[in-house]
């Protein structure tokens, strides 16, 4: 809820709840509030599980979002569009991609399809004569369709990483993950991949710069030196994701990978970084 609060993203934050065992439910129509809350929940350990607020969903804001929770609960997407005003095509298609809508039986497709449909409807219409909501029988969204889906429609997916859907892809190369850099035996050189989350430069640093990556299980430091920065810098500077061949270090616990070759890694999707001086 104090987002956007600097270092690490929505996704990287929630990401690091499911590692941790943490279940994270995206948005409910009818059971989400407007911002992010704890439920009950059998499967935690603790019993308590969190959901993401309304006012995570792209476009939608805390006051729409306010006014949602205050009108809570709906029987179904027109009833929500004739009780709260300000929900025109553009935010019912992103809690439609959300999967907000999921609690009425309808696949995200399906509500995506019906969103255009019962935005017509106001309260100063007839109700159920809203033409065109009712679908085909449309598929359902793959795991990676569903991930993009999460992404775009509220930064955050919590079930769903980019790294994952190229993991095959990366164990022929020998690329190892962030969960089992720590138990490396006699190994100099590494490859690694992910997500770059952060690049930072202190000025301490000597003109090295820190990259970090996340893969699907968890967060790998990379040290890139000044040659190699300047060796690979469109890659190093501009690219979403990338695939890292570098010595492994150990330091006080801490394992970091010296960059000594950097490649763009192709992901299907990929939040932006947060970059530092």
């Amino acid at each position: 809820n104090a987002q956007p609060m600097g270092f690490w993203s929505p996704h990287s934050l929630t990401r690091d709840a499911r590692r941790h065992g943490v279940e994270v439910a995206m948005p409910c129509i009818n059971r989400s509030r407007a911002l992010a809350s704890l439920f009950s929940a059998a499967s935690s350990t603790s019993g308590l599980a969190l959901r993401l607020g309304l006012s995570s969903v792209r476009g939608v804001g805390r006051d729409l979002a306010e006014r949602i929770e205050a009108a809570q609960p709906f029987s179904d997407m027109e009833d929500l569009v004739r009780r709260v005003q300000g929900l025109d095509t553009a935010r019912i298609e992103a809690l439609a991609t959300a999967g907000a809508f999921e609690i009425f039986g309808s696949q995200r497709r399906d509500a995506l399809w019906a969103a255009g449909a019962v935005a017509q409807s106001r309260p100063n219409r007839l109700q159920g004569i809203t033409v065109g909501a009712s679908a085909p029988v449309l598929p359902g969204m793959e795991p990676i369709e569903q991930a993009v889906a999460d992404l775009w429609a509220t930064g955050m997916s919590p079930d769903g990483h980019p790294t994952i859907f190229v993991r095959q892809q990366l164990r022929a190369l020998g690329v190892f993950t962030a969960e089992e850099l720590p138990s490396l035996g006699d190994v100099s050189t590494v490859f690694v991949a992910g997500v770059v989350t952060h690049r930072q430069r202190p000025m301490t640093a000597g003109g090295a710069t820190f990259i970090n990556l996340e893969d699907e299980t968890g967060l790998v430091n990379v040290v890139c030196s000044k040659g190699c920065w300047q060796r690979f810098r469109p890659v190093a500077r501009d690219a979403t994701a990338l695939l890292v061949r570098g010595k492994l270090q150990r330091v006080e616990g801490v394992v970091n990978i010296v960059a000594e070759h950097l490649s763009p890694l192709a992901v299907p999707v990929g939040a932006g970084s947060r970059d530092f001086r």
